[in-house]
């Protein structure tokens, strides 16, 4: 995935994300948007994003989805690879908005303001 433009990966859905995204087409910003619960994250895709984010799998968790507790991610111990496969399998366990700008990540509720 190149990261030669902004890019926002979010659910349609999402109160937060549709802030976000709202906010954005406001401000008339361009940015590639990609909703990942109609077009998920493969594998390798959210491996690389992590990645590049230097921060861990379990940073990414959203622990408000109900999956996080049946799951019990908070009491058991699990690999960074699980816990992708896990978000792979479950998107709801991904923390959203995602928003990348020049190798810059912002995660969760951003203030679209302070990006540009």
């Amino acid at each position: 995935m190149a990261n030669a433009n902004p890019i926002i990966f979010h659910k349609s859905s999402c109160i937060t994300c549709k802030k976000v995204v709202s906010e954005i087409d406001r401000m008339k910003i361009d940015i590639k948007k990609r909703d990942f619960f109609k077009d998920p994250f493969s594998e390798k895709e959210l491996k690389k994003i992590i990645k590049m984010s230097g921060l861990t799998p379990f940073d990414f968790l959203r622990r408000r989805d109900k999956m996080y507790k049946e799951l019990n991610l908070e009491k058991t111990k699990h690999t960074d690879n699980e816990i992708i496969l896990f978000m792979v399998k479950y998107p709801g366990l991904i923390k959203r908005p995602i928003v990348i700008k020049n190798k810059n990540f912002h995660i969760g509720k951003v203030e679209i303001k302070n990006l540009w």
